[in-house]
């Protein structure tokens, strides 16, 4: 390859794409997983905090997607993990039950974004490869309705109460009759 076409492609060669992908439910990990490939990443994956850590010492990645809820703890944890392995990692968290709490932490853990789920592969790998200026991505074609953000949002505080319905009414500020008629409905679409 002459000296001119090395020097173009030079950016490219040299630029690393491994990537780990840290998620529990299996068949969405797959999915990702292929689509990252298609878009030029090297993956591997794990389904666990103890997982990825032991992936993230072998491969050393220099990006990775964490999920926040785990089987075995929490992508926080994952996060520390990964910052052990390779200080420089560019990691993006997602998550199904979004809040700003757990968005500042994951960014002042290391972090690069933290992006809501669904979020489709485009959007994941424009928050690995932003070259750091931060500007507001263009707002989703299809956003959750408000009613499915309530529903979202009842269903995790009534898991983090360990299913308890008194627990999570009470939380919630919420009739317990209300919260059971809640929670017997199917989310709502959108």
């Amino acid at each position: 390859m002459p000296a001119e076409e090395l020097q173009r492609a030079a950016p490219d060669a040299v630029q690393e794409r491994t990537l780990l992908i840290v998620d529990d439910d299996a068949p969405l990990r797959r999915r990702l997983a292929r689509a990252m490939e298609q878009r030029g990443f090297e993956v591997t994956d794990a389904e666990s905090v103890t997982a990825a850590g032991a992936a993230a010492a072998a491969v050393k990645p220099a990006y990775a997607v964490v999920d926040m809820r785990l089987d075995d703890g929490n992508g926080l944890e994952a996060v520390d993990a990964l910052r052990d392995a390779r200080p420089d990692m560019r990691i993006v968290m997602l998550t199904g039950y979004g809040n700003i709490a757990s968005a500042v932490t994951a960014i002042k853990r290391g972090a690069v974004d933290y992006l809501a789920k669904p979020a489709d592969a485009d959007q994941i790998a424009q928050a690995l490869l932003a070259d750091g200026a931060r500007e507001l991505p263009p707002p989703p074609e299809e956003p959750m309705s408000a009613d499915r953000v309530r529903w979202e949002h009842i269903q995790r505080v009534f898991e983090q109460c360990d299913r308890n319905v008194s627990e999570t009414a009470r939380r919630l500020k919420m009739h317990r009759r209300t919260l059971q008629r809640i929670l017997n409905k199917h989310a709502p679409r959108g």
